[in-house]
């Protein structure tokens, strides 16, 4: 097999896999927007920004001015805060996960104009994993050659879906331990209503009996 061939099948490869996460929304200079994204343990995260001001001379957004920064904060499953910091009003924000599941990315205009604030554009492009990594300055930090560059990038993908895979393991182990825990609560409960009623009917055929024996009926 001819290292052009393998080349083309490894950039093939590659091309399937890719992901991307890029939006754009609207914000106000003094709200927060957050979102969730599931992410397994021990991966990298990395997420460009850019914010635009609406200006109303033109009608459009335009780039913003160096004032306006973006403070981002980012939470783990357990509620504990893993990144919170100021940054430009263009620029990267990288965090890795230690915990896996649903982590909070929240970002926030660092302006204080609560009255008159103007409208915002903030650009977010999310990379999970090995689409986080700068592979062009690996390769040249590590003098690596275009194959050798793509099989780093093909392994890493790899490595990359088996934590995926693993997540979703632990997601439907906890699932099942919730279905089971609910499964036993509404065993019990069906179980406490018979006995109840139960109960309930013995004491009225008591409390009839007491009732006709004072009445001499029976």
């Amino acid at each position: 097999m001819s290292l052009g061939f393998l080349s083309q099948t490894i950039l093939c490869l590659l091309s399937l896999l890719t992901l991307s996460s890029a939006l754009y929304f609207h914000i106000g200079e003094t709200e927060r927007k957050c979102f969730i994204e599931e992410i397994p343990d021990d991966t990298v995260i990395t997420g460009n920004y850019e914010v635009q001001v609406f200006d109303r001379n033109v009608n459009d957004f335009l780039p913003s001015t160096p004032g306006i920064g973006m403070h981002v904060e980012v939470r783990d499953p357990d509620d504990k805060v893993v990144l919170s910091k100021v940054y430009s009003s263009k620029g990267r924000f990288t965090f890795q996960s230690h915990t896996p599941g649903e982590h909070i990315i929240c970002l926030m205009s660092n302006s204080t104009q609560w009255f008159g604030a103007g409208q915002l554009r903030v650009h977010l492009d999310i990379q999970v994993g090995e689409h986080a990594v700068d592979y062009g300055q690996v390769a040249e930090k590590e003098k690596m050659s275009e194959l050798e560059l793509r099989v780093r990038q093909l392994l890493e993908q790899v490595e990359q879906i088996s934590k995926e895979q693993n997540y979703q393991r632990y997601r439907e182990e906890r699932f099942r331990l919730t279905s089971e825990s609910t499964n036993q609560r509404v065993l019990w409960w069906s179980v406490a209503q018979t006995c109840i009623l139960l109960l309930t009917g013995f004491w009225q055929m008591r409390h009839l009996k007491s009732f006709f024996e004072a009445k001499k009926l029976v």
